[in-house]
C-alpha cells in the first residue's frame, strides 16, 4: 500500500534528478556558452574600435576641408569687396563666429565701418516701449526721428534710426546729393543705445557704409521665441530698406531668421541669405554672397538648408 513516506521519497528523488541534471548539463555548456560570448564579446570591441577610428577620420576630414576652404578664401574672393564699406550687425549667438565672417569679408577688400553686437534685450519684447522712447530721446539734426518708421513697434522704429546712423545715404535733394549723418551725430545714437546694453559697439564705429551683413545664430528657444523671431525680421526689413543686406549664420532651428527670409515673397527677392556662415565653407560664401549682392546686385540664396540655389555664388565671369 502506498503511504505519504513513499510520496515524500518519490518527490525528493525527483528532485534529485532535476538538480543533478542541471548541474551535469550546466557543466557540459558551461565551455561552449562561454567561449562563445568571449568571441561576441571579442567582435563587438573590434567593431567599436573601427567605429572610433571611422569617427576619428570623418573629424580630421571635416578638419580638413575647413582648413581648404580659409586656405583657398583669398583666391576665391580675390579682392572682389576691394573699396566697399560694409556695416556689420551681429545677432545673439554669434560670438563664436562672426569674427570669421568679418574675415572673411576683409580678405574681399572689405573696410567694415562698425561691428554692432546686438544683444538679446534689443528683440525683448518687456521693453519695446523702452526702446521707442530710446530712439525719440537719442534722434540726433542728420538722424531725425521723423525719417524712422512712427508707431508702435519698438524694434522696428529702433532698427530703423541704428540703420540710419550705419549706412550711407542715396539720393539727391533738388539737384545737390542728400546730406549724411554727421560722425557726431553717428557716435551719439550708437552711444545711447550702447549705455543702456541694446547693443555694443567696437571703439572704430563710423557711418557711411554701403551695404550690411546681418550674422544670425540658433534662433531663441524661451517663451518669448516667436516675437523675438519676428522682431529680426522686422530689423532686416528696416536695414534692407536702406541698402544691400546679407543675412548669413545657422539656417536651422523653428524661428530663425534665415528661413524667414526665405520664406517671404518680398524679403527672398532684395536680401541674399548664406545657411552655414557658422562654418569656413560658409564663411568664404559669405563673402562671396556679399560681393555678389554689393558688387553685381544679384540676390541669392545659398548654404546647405531649405531654400538654398546652391552652396555659392556662380563664379563672376
Amino acid at each position: 500500500m502506498i503511504n505519504f513516506r513513499y510520496h515524500v521519497v518519490s518527490l525528493t528523488a525527483v528532485f534529485l534528478a532535476l538538480a543533478i541534471g542541471l548541474v551535469v548539463g550546466t557543466a557540459a555548456l558551461n565551455g561552449p556558452v562561454a567561449d562563445n560570448l568571449k568571441s561576441q564579446i571579442t567582435a563587438l570591441n573590434k567593431d567599436l574600435g573601427n567605429k572610433r577610428d571611422e569617427i576619428n577620420q570623418y573629424r580630421e576630414e571635416i578638419s580638413r576641408n575647413q582648413e581648404f576652404a580659409t586656405e583657398i578664401a583669398p583666391t576665391v574672393l580675390n579682392g572682389r569687396l576691394a573699396g566697399r564699406k560694409l556695416a556689420v550687425l551681429a545677432l545673439p549667438g554669434t560670438d563664436q563666429y562672426a569674427d570669421k565672417v568679418i574675415t572673411m569679408l576683409t580678405i574681399a577688400g572689405a573696410t567694415i565701418t562698425a561691428k554692432v553686437t546686438v544683444q538679446d534685450k534689443f528683440f525683448d519684447p518687456a521693453v519695446d516701449l523702452d526702446l521707442l522712447d530710446l530712439a525719440n530721446e537719442s534722434a540726433q539734426t542728420s538722424i531725425p526721428i521723423n525719417e524712422v518708421p512712427l508707431n508702435s513697434n519698438g524694434v522696428e522704429t529702433a532698427s530703423a534710426q541704428l540703420s540710419l546712423a550705419l549706412m550711407q545715404r542715396s539720393g539727391t535733394t533738388g539737384a545737390a546729393p542728400v546730406s549724411q549723418p554727421t560722425a557726431a551725430d553717428v557716435t551719439a545714437v550708437l552711444t545711447a543705445y550702447s549705455e543702456q546694453s541694446y547693443i555694443a559697439v567696437d571703439d572704430k564705429a563710423v557711418g557711411g557704409a554701403e551695404a550690411t551683413v546681418m550674422i544670425t545664430g540658433a534662433p531663441a528657444v524661451d517663451k518669448d521665441a516667436a516675437k523675438k523671431a519676428q522682431s529680426m525680421v522686422y530689423m532686416a526689413t528696416e536695414v534692407s530698406n536702406d541698402g544691400p543686406l546679407v543675412v548669413a549664420g545657422v539656417g536651422v532651428g523653428e524661428g530663425n531668421l534665415i528661413s524667414a527670409v526665405r520664406g517671404d515673397p518680398t524679403l527672398v527677392k532684395k536680401i541674399s541669405t548664406v545657411d552655414n556662415a557658422s562654418t569656413a565653407d560658409g564663411q568664404v560664401a559669405t563673402g562671396m554672397a556679399t560681393a555678389e549682392r554689393v558688387v553685381d546686385n544679384k540676390v541669392g540664396q545659398y548654404g546647405l538648408a531649405a531654400g538654398a540655389a546652391s552652396l555659392v555664388p556662380k563664379a563672376a565671369s
